[in-house]
């Protein structure tokens, strides 16, 4: 069974994305899972090969592609240090497929259709710490994810020790 598991792990390369990215490094994956990464853009605004991917997300874009920033430019991306140094450390250590899915869209739909497009045997995502009306008047990407979603998922609730 090594190796054909591919966690998921939603990321937006914020502080709370990379608290679930850690998270999941160090309570899931294990020696050989593909790690993948999804992130979210809000809309397509290229036109061309963005819009080819706009119903299907990109391409699966390995590490050392995602790594370049003048690449992920192509894609709209920016991608911080931390994170990268998070999945370069995860992939040494356990041998790690890392790969990176872009979607553009609603990030509730297009979390849930990663999960069953890529196909990911489990989810983590993270948790901004919304108040009870902000998520009432903004609505909760993991919350809708966790109702919806086909796999199990684990949501990381943000600490705020930053």
């Amino acid at each position: 069974m090594e190796g054909d598991r591919r966690v998921g792990v939603a990321v937006d390369f914020s502080a709370c994305s990379r608290e679930a990215l850690k998270w999941a490094v160090d309570n899931i994956v294990r020696k050989g899972d593909h790690l993948i990464l999804v992130t979210i853009r809000p809309h397509v605004y290229e036109e061309g090969e963005m819009q080819l991917w706009e119903t299907t997300g990109s391409p699966l874009i390995r590490m050392s592609d995602f790594s370049d920033p003048n690449l992920m430019k192509k894609y709209g991306v920016k991608t911080d240090p931390e994170t990268l140094d998070i999945v370069n450390t995860a992939a040494r250590q356990k041998e790690l497929v890392v790969l990176l899915k872009i979607y553009w869209g609603d990030a509730r739909e297009k979390i849930c259709e990663a999960v069953d497009n890529i196909p990911l045997t489990c989810l983590v995502i993270g948790n901004r710490g919304l108040s009870t009306l902000q998520r009432a008047l903004m609505g909760s990407v993991s919350n809708y994810v966790v109702n919806h979603a086909s796999c199990p998922v684990t949501v990381v609730k943000h600490s705020d020790h930053d």
